[in-house]
């Protein structure tokens, strides 16, 4: 199968994915089930992709990476939210509207946005599956970038959540552990785990797809991560200033105390 029709049966699969999610919103009144679905959505499209080629041994090396990503990203994100209802953004965005009118738009806006934003990011694991052979040792660095990606990502979200179910730490600001040296460490570790599949993708031979890992992280700098939470921080937590002062944004460095 050529690699238009790839991609195309990969987004339509994320598509069929996403509308049931958002049926189930629409039922549940919690556009935030999207969230769940993101790192499930490239499991989805990369399995769908791997499938469809034949199940290729080489994309091993990005099937692997994709499905521990992936799949702890979204467990995560399931156990974190559950319980909690919608979340705030999507609360505005629903403001103001009918439910009918909401769950339209939010269709359109939100989760079929979602699924064609995943396929389009999800090129260099296409790249990969795709590829005749690996250069070695850019793939090798791909997996080191991306192992020690998901490590820091990992820790940073299990430091966070232990801060948060303590009674104690509640209007506090966490810096403590990986968070003394950085204030985003876990969107830092998601930064490095995309500079990993970026690596496999010119692994491959496919310059193409590095685009596409750059959109992911501008995401993450600029639209859904960084930005957005240092907007709501600053109003929100007492004492976020004093820890913007003393702390690096995103890379993790010495505490300026």
């Amino acid at each position: 199968m050529a690699g238009g029709e790839l991609f195309l049966a990969g987004l339509a699969a994320l598509l069929v994915l996403m509308t049931g999610v958002w049926a189930a919103s629409v039922v549940r009144r919690d556009a935030s089930l999207v969230d769940r679905y993101w790192g499930l959505g490239f499991v989805l499209v990369t399995l769908v992709w791997w499938g469809l080629s034949g199940w290729p041994p080489q994309a091993l090396w990005i099937v692997i990476p994709v499905l521990l990503w992936g799949l702890r990203l979204s467990a995560f994100i399931s156990w974190r939210n559950w319980g909690h209802g919608e979340d705030g953004r999507y609360t505005d965005m629903r403001a103001g509207r009918s439910a009918g009118a909401f769950a339209a738009r939010s269709l359109v806006t939100i989760f079929w946005l979602q699924g064609g934003l995943v396929a389009v990011i999800g090129l260099p694991m296409l790249a990969v599956i795709q590829a005749e052979g690996l250069w070695w040792p850019l793939a090798a660095a791909g997996i080191v970038a991306w192992a020690g990606g998901l490590f820091l990502e990992a820790v940073a979200d299990a430091q966070m959540a232990r801060f948060r179910a303590d009674p104690a730490s509640r209007g506090q600001v966490m810096d403590r552990g990986l968070w003394r040296y950085s204030r985003h460490p876990n969107y830092f570790g998601e930064i490095v785990v995309w500079i990993g599949f970026a690596l496999l993708a010119l692994a491959a031979g496919a310059w193409w797809a590095v685009p596409s890992a750059v959109l992911m992280i501008l995401l993450i700098l600029r639209v859904s991560g960084v930005t957005l939470l240092e907007r709501r921080l600053q109003v929100s937590r007492p004492g976020y200033a004093d820890y913007v002062r003393r702390t690096n944004t995103l890379i993790p460095g010495p505490p300026r105390d």
